[in-house]
């Protein structure tokens, strides 16, 4: 399935760019957005990329050698380091984006037991040598601690069946994959649960890859760390697909502009338009916010 990259014109004519500018794509996926920057300003913008998957750089490395004029840099890692890998490249931002959407090509074939559907070991980790896996969660953990992540990380309201569930089946054998997670979430939640739009598994899925890979935490140091060295005149904007992210998103420009020179460039953030979520259905929960460093 070709991943269809959300709020595209929105984010970047919301940054503002213009030449000189040095835009870093800290959520770099197979390089939409940056793609989409090469094209509409060539030379004109020094483009830094950041994403934790090695399969992800190196699509967007193919991507984007297209431009044969177009400055581009990828770099591996986590963008809640994002001071400590531009400084290495000696370079700072001007403007960055952080597109916090689900990867789809990662989704459907990343191997690593992101999707339900899929009999793939039960990984979640974006990195080669996580703390700990999917698999160490569901296995390992205690009963509370796995049904208070599910509820805080997924919004589940079925946490503790499923969390009772998955200590009933682990003591008969192992939970080693994606889709005998999947099944075991089905088995334990009500039968009309199983008829809502979305699959019963989904929120369990969410929460134990945001545990795994501590999303929250490292979105809120990587905001942090691009707000200390952004330069003055310098934009952020970000993409939004659940609450808990967009709760920590509008807390954090809240506090900037609160504190004094920033300037939050929306009252409510931008959503996709209608015909927008009719090609594209995965869109339909995003939120886009922009912050200017004044």
């Amino acid at each position: 399935m070709e991943h269809k990259t959300v709020l595209l014109h929105e984010a970047i004519d919301g940054l503002s760019i213009m030449e000189g500018d040095v835009f870093v794509d800290a959520t770099l996926g197979r390089g939409g957005h940056s793609s989409y920057v090469a094209e509409k300003f060539s030379s004109q913008v020094k483009i830094v990329g950041i994403d934790a998957d090695k399969d992800s750089i190196q699509a967007s490395e193919e991507r984007l050698s297209a431009y044969k004029d177009v400055s581009f840099t990828a770099l591996r890692g986590n963008f809640r380091d994002i001071d400590l890998l531009l400084s290495g490249i000696g370079t700072f931002p001007t403007k960055v984006l952080f597109d916090l959407g689900w990867n789809t090509n990662q989704f459907e074939e990343g191997g690593r037991g992101f999707s339900f559907q899929k009999d793939e070991p039960l990984i979640m980790a974006y990195s080669d040598n996580p703390l700990f896996t999917a698999r160490d969660i569901v296995n390992e953990w205690e009963e509370e601690s796995i049904a208070n992540i599910i509820f805080a990380y997924g919004e589940e309201r079925y946490s503790r069946r499923i969390a009772r569930a998955i200590m009933f089946e682990r003591a008969k054998k192992p939970i080693e994959t994606a889709i005998d997670l999947a099944n075991i979430i089905v088995r334990a939640v009500p039968v009309a649960y199983n008829k809502k739009r979305i699959h019963p598994a989904t929120k369990t899925f969410q929460a134990l890859r945001i545990a795994v890979n501590d999303e929250l935490g490292a979105l809120k140091e990587g905001l942090q760390k691009t707000a200390d060295i952004l330069s003055v005149g310098g934009r952020i904007a970000v993409i939004a697909f659940h609450s808990l992210e967009d709760r920590i998103v509008k807390n954090f420009f809240k506090e900037l502009k609160e504190a004094g020179d920033w300037n939050i460039l929306y009252k409510k953030p931008l959503t996709p338009s209608p015909e927008e979520v009719l090609h594209n259905p995965r869109a339909r929960s995003a939120k886009l916010r922009i912050i200017e460093k004044k």
